[in-house]
């Protein structure tokens, strides 16, 4: 069992549960673990509630849920802590509700693999992070006990950060191998982390000694060749860079901007989305919009949206409404003068400015305008739509019927092998931001087919 990599001990016991006896729990080891619900237990919880590192117990535990299949130990752990940290998943889980389930964990590893394999630690983080998280990942080659118990002190402290544990239940004298699971909370005083396991079938809630517990944390995942770890959860307030060059954000200036532009242009998704647009430009003689405010309302649901992601509001943009619409011509990266739609966004008696600027070979703008000097590096429409297309789950181009075809595109659209500032922004599109990029390129394409 040591080969097979987090939660896969679980699932082989499913396999064989016809050869053996059907089990109503296991009897928890104690020592090293005090169970939670027990006297000495409670007296641990009391006394680190006093102590102040029982602050993220309560969000997680109201939210708290069995993992569903025996090794979906993963994804349940990050369905609890993301559900702990209210993010919203931004589409539907049953009937209205949109809620954090198992089922929607799909976006780094196929259910069906994980419900027969298992899933691994870097597949956990990559999870947490297409889910809207912010991720801190510490495998146990990178940190020592030390760094281990100064995280679980500040998060433990808190309610808006999460400890996930990746362990090797041998290490602790429990049945199966790799494991994940939240830690609750951390009792100072005697150097106790509290597990809240998520295969509550198997194992109660339990105390464990930190150092016990690193030394679990400390071997080798044999799937992967690679130790195990821990990682921090917390919710995301920032806009992906991406985002935040759309809008064109002046706030706070980030060179990661122009990094991540620059590796999206090199890819070759890229540049066959750049031919086939350029294949497909429109002649000067296109007619016009015949509604005069369909450019302005489209840069209005931009602005509202982006302004409210940049504002550390990732839920909703209510409150927030645009006002001062007005057209003019800025720089625009290296091609010249470009019709730009200026506005303020006003919120709660604050506005702030933005920009949106449509990029296409044949339009040049020679208008006067006191935005002529100004330089605006947004990403062009081609670069949104190869986003867009590195965005969309591997199995949007299953169905493609032609073997060759669709191995070729498959590989067009993989981010296995893109550099790691563009994979984590890919990964870091939430719904809603995908939607402030449709709706931006939507209003590039408009504004390209029907030039003013």
């Amino acid at each position: 069992m040591a080969s097979k990599p987090s939660g896969r001990a679980e699932s082989n016991q499913a396999a064989a549960a016809a050869a053996v006896p059907s089990l109503y729990g296991r009897a928890l080891p104690s020592p090293p673990a005090v169970e939670f619900a027990s006297a000495e237990g409670r007296r641990l919880f009391a006394e680190a509630l006093q102590g102040g590192t029982m602050q993220g117990f309560f969000t997680l535990v109201s939210v708290f849920q069995t993992q569903s299949e025996p090794a979906f130990c993963g994804l349940a752990t990050l369905a609890v802590v993301l559900n702990a940290l209210r993010i919203d998943p931004g589409r539907r889980w049953k009937g209205p509700w949109r809620w954090f389930d198992e089922s929607m964990l799909d976006c780094c590893e196929r259910l069906d693999t994980v419900r027969a394999e298992g899933i691994t630690f870097g597949k956990v983080a990559c999870l947490a992070h297409c889910s809207g998280a912010d991720v801190r990942t510490f495998r146990a080659a990178q940190a020592t006990l030390a760094d281990l118990r100064r995280h679980l002190l500040r998060c433990a402290s808190s309610q808006d950060c999460h400890l996930v544990a990746s362990y090797h239940r041998k290490l602790l004298g429990q049945t199966g191998t790799g494991h994940f699971s939240p830690i609750g909370g951390y009792h100072a005083g005697q150097d106790m982390a509290l597990i809240l396991d998520v295969a509550r079938f198997k194992y109660p809630p339990h105390w464990i000694p930190l150092p016990l517990l690193w030394e679990a944390m400390n071997t080798i995942d044999e799937a992967t060749g690679l130790l195990r770890g821990f990682m921090l959860i917390s919710r995301n307030t920032e806009a992906p860079l991406l985002i935040r060059a759309v809008l064109g954000d002046k706030r706070k200036e980030d060179p990661g901007q122009e990094k991540v532009l620059q590796q999206i242009r090199d890819t070759k998704l890229f540049q066959l989305v750049h031919k086939l647009q350029c294949s497909k430009q429109p002649c000067c003689s296109c007619s016009s919009l015949t509604d005069e405010d369909s450019i302005s309302q489209i840069a209005a649901s931009v602005c509202c949206e982006g302004t409210a992601l940049l504002s550390g509001n990732l839920s909703s943009r209510d409150g927030l409404f645009f006002s001062e619409t007005c057209s003019g011509c800025a720089q625009v990266n290296d091609e010249g003068l470009k019709n730009v739609t200026t506005g303020k966004v006003v919120s709660e008696g604050n506005g702030h400015v933005d920009k949106l600027a449509p990029i296409s070979s044949t339009e040049t703008c020679f208008c006067n305008s006191t935005l002529s000097n100004e330089t605006v590096n947004y990403p062009s429409n081609t670069d949104i739509l190869t986003v867009l297309l590195l965005s969309l789950h591997p199995s949007t181009w299953l169905c493609i019927e032609d073997e060759k075809l669709k191995a070729e595109f498959q590989s067009l659209v993989s981010t296995d092998d893109l550099p790691d500032p563009l994979k984590l922004e890919v990964r870091c599109l939430t719904p809603r931001t995908l939607h402030c990029l449709f709706t931006f390129a939507l209003y590039q394409i408009t504004n390209m087919f029907f030039p003013d």
